[in-house]
């Protein structure tokens, strides 16, 4: 049975171009053509909603060495998912956010964050 989340193409091979756990899962596809006809897909601009759609957070004290890949296994279990962490703070360079040790950082909770 599929998880409550899944949508019905999640279960076609090849439907989505990017796997669930993306942040492009969701995104919509364009598809521009070429003068010569060439088709060349591409995912849309990916808006995030406004900070205060946040519902659940933790803080987190950055500490000296850290990156947002480590918070991502960390917190997720799996480094790719580091970009959760950037979507729930208020930052333009996600780099920003471990820049400096002692620095607190929202961690979305499981469900927390609709990015």
């Amino acid at each position: 049975m599929a998880e409550p989340y899944e949508s019905a193409l999640d279960g076609i091979p090849g439907a989505h171009p990017y796997p669930r756990s993306s942040r492009y899962h969701d995104a919509e596809i364009g598809v521009h053509v070429q003068p010569d006809g060439t088709e060349v897909r591409y995912a849309k601009r990916r808006l995030l909603p406004p900070l205060g759609d946040v519902q659940a957070t933790a803080p987190h004290t950055v500490n000296s060495g850290e990156r947002l890949d480590h918070l991502g296994q960390r917190y997720f279990g799996d480094p790719g998912q580091w970009w959760q962490i950037a979507d729930a703070n208020p930052v333009l360079d996600p780099r920003e956010l471990t820049a400096e040790p002692g620095r607190q950082i929202d961690i979305p909770l499981p469900g927390g964050f609709h990015g």
